[in-house]
């Protein structure tokens, strides 16, 4: 009996083992998205009274853990019934990613105007209680969590396709909550460094070592903000030419003899460039339409 038992430890600890190296590799292709969604949410998590930010950041991060519940389970089943619809998902999703990543270069070297209607809409109308402001800002930015962890979950799970379904589950779970746990607590910090730096300030009465540092805290966080978003768009090219070049029969066998980050990184350039026309000029038809 203390044998079969011991035994019984034995495995488990073995499937743990496996699990943990299954987690590692699949975080380690996943860093990229993360690395976005930290941009991205640091970002929406910003603009409010100091007092709001971690209100707002905890509504986000409940809604990213709700997104995950959903995503879990789906790309489990698809994996296991429909295996063929998860390359699909993922060179979809590939697409997008490729599309954010390209616009948000376009957009540092050709800055636009906004159209009214959508400076509008970002803007708090008149009389709109800042609860409904809120409420809108949080909606959107789970929005974008969802397609993001679409991603995550979607890789992790291509990381340990081989592997047996137990372990298939476990690293996917596990990725999907660090994914959320460790993404948002790092915004969470972020988000406060200005208020933390303010009180640094003050209690040193603007003096001294701890003056120096308040004041290194609060002008470091747009800095960070701002170097999060050009590595997060960056790792965005890279992680959507990836996708394309190992997903796509003609993408991987292409330009054979050149570097594999150069190759990803154009594929994902030229794929992202061809979105971004198509969306500018559906976006441009539309509104030529509605006026």
């Amino acid at each position: 009996m203390a044998s079969g038992f011991f035994a019984i430890l034995d495995d488990i600890a073995f499937l743990m083992d496996d699990v943990a190296m299954a987690t590692k590799v699949a975080t380690r292709k996943t860093a990229a998205i993360l690395g976005d969604d930290l941009a991205v949410n640091a970002e929406k998590a910003t603009g409010f009274l100091s007092e709001r930010e971690l209100p707002v950041l905890w509504a986000i991060t409940k809604g990213s853990f709700i997104n995950k519940i959903i995503i879990v389970p789906l790309a489990l089943l698809l994996n296991a019934f429909l295996p063929s619809a998860i390359t699909f998902v993922l060179v979809l999703g590939g697409l997008y990613l490729a599309f954010e990543g390209v616009e948000k270069i376009v957009e540092y070297f050709f800055p636009h105007e906004k159209h009214p209607e959508v400076i509008a809409e970002e803007k708090p109308k008149a009389g709109e209680a800042a609860g409904e402001y809120e409420k809108a800002k949080v909606k959107t930015a789970v929005t974008t969590d969802f397609i993001l962890s679409i991603e995550i979950v979607i890789i992790a799970l291509g990381s340990v396709a081989g592997q047996d379904l137990g372990i298939q589950i476990m690293t996917v779970s596990a990725v999907a909550l660090l994914a959320t746990v460790g993404v948002y607590g790092i915004v969470a910090l972020i988000v406060r460094m200005d208020d933390a730096g303010y009180k640094l300030i003050k209690k040193s009465n603007n003096k001294g070592f701890f003056s120096w540092l308040g004041n290194a805290l609060v002008k470091a966080l747009p800095m960070i903000i701002r170097i999060l978003g050009a590595v997060g768009t960056v790792a965005l090219i890279l992680v959507s030419g990836g996708i394309f070049v190992h997903n796509i029969p003609y993408f991987h066998h292409i330009f054979p003899d050149l570097n594999a980050t150069v190759k990803e990184i154009g594929v994902g350039l030229v794929i992202g460039l061809i979105a971004v026309g198509v969306v500018t000029l559906f976006k441009k038809i539309f509104f030529k339409k509605k006026h």
